[in-house]
């Protein structure tokens, strides 16, 4: 006997207004409306959210949020199986994106049960277009690590990364890490810090990271998301590589390893790159 597709029910992900209500779509409200169930990040914003948009929510409303995600997944798996529609909405934005829902959404797709996506209000894409930099091509980072030292090592690997990164940060961090950045980016890179996107007090600073870092010295509030430009293009002229590679061999590393790490930073060849700190120490002796 055929299988009764019509007792699957779907995962439905709902995009919900980073701080202007206007910002929720149709499809929100209409989803919040006739959703069977309604997983939320928290459960008082989001019946907040359906006063403020005149929906009356008639589904069962859970908790899903960080310290719970686990364990709830079960139960709406379940309920989808039976024929349930579960729509999930977070604080703000879009769920998944550093926000709960990855792991619902894994597991909906191993179990090939229905998943479909109300597309909607996002920070990273709205600080994108607001930054003023070359944002064709960009990478998303979350948060940005809390502790120093890691921090410094995350920008470090984004020294050479040519594509625009997006990233969060927590108001009482941005000095620090902004600091940070001018130590590991230089102070010429430009950047730009989204403050409070969509609500009342929104603010869009741009300027270098030298710039940015002694604006945020006196204090940003808010919800932060910052936009980093992408690194320019580094020479690729082994003659011009030489001093790079020599400053290594300072440092006491063989100098076909620095080699292979300087060619490999400036996508250069790493032969050439050798032979032509020879020939500077060959010019150099005469």
């Amino acid at each position: 006997m055929a299988e009764d597709s019509t007792a699957v029910g779907r995962l439905v992900l709902a995009a919900t207004p980073m701080g202007d209500i206007g910002d929720a779509s149709q499809r929100l409200k209409d989803a919040l409306g006739s959703a069977d169930v309604v997983a939320a990040e928290d459960t008082r914003r989001t019946k907040s959210l359906a006063k403020a948009l005149a929906v009356e929510i008639t589904g069962r409303v859970v908790s899903f949020y960080d310290h719970v995600e686990a364990a709830r997944i079960p139960a709406l798996l379940a309920d989808i199986e039976a024929g349930r529609t579960v729509l999930l909405v977070t604080d703000a934005g879009m769920p998944s994106v550093s926000d709960p829902g990855y792991r619902l959404v894994a597991a909906c797709v191993e179990l090939d049960l229905p998943v479909t996506c109300l597309p909607g209000p996002s920070a990273v894409t709205t600080a994108l277009a607001l930054s003023g930099l070359p944002v064709e091509r960009f990478c998303f980072d979350g948060f940005s690590p809390r502790k120093g030292g890691q921090r410094r090592e995350w920008l470090r690997t984004l020294a050479t990364e040519s594509r625009a990164c997006v990233f969060f940060e927590a108001p009482h961090r941005l000095a620090d890490c902004l600091a940070d950045a001018v130590e590991v980016l230089g102070p010429d890179r430009r950047a730009a810090v989204c403050r409070e996107l969509t609500k009342t007090y929104e603010e869009v600073k741009r300027g270098t990271l030298a710039e940015l870092a002694a604006w945020a010295v006196e204090g940003a509030r808010g919800e932060i998301t910052v936009v980093l430009e992408g690194a320019q293009p580094k020479s690729a002229d082994p003659a011009d590589l030489v001093e790079e590679v020599e400053s290594l061999t300072a440092e006491g590393i063989r100098l076909k390893d620095a080699c292979a790490q300087v060619a490999g930073e400036y996508n250069a060849s790493r032969r050439e790159l050798y032979d032509a700190v020879l020939a500077a120490r060959r010019d150099g002796e005469h």
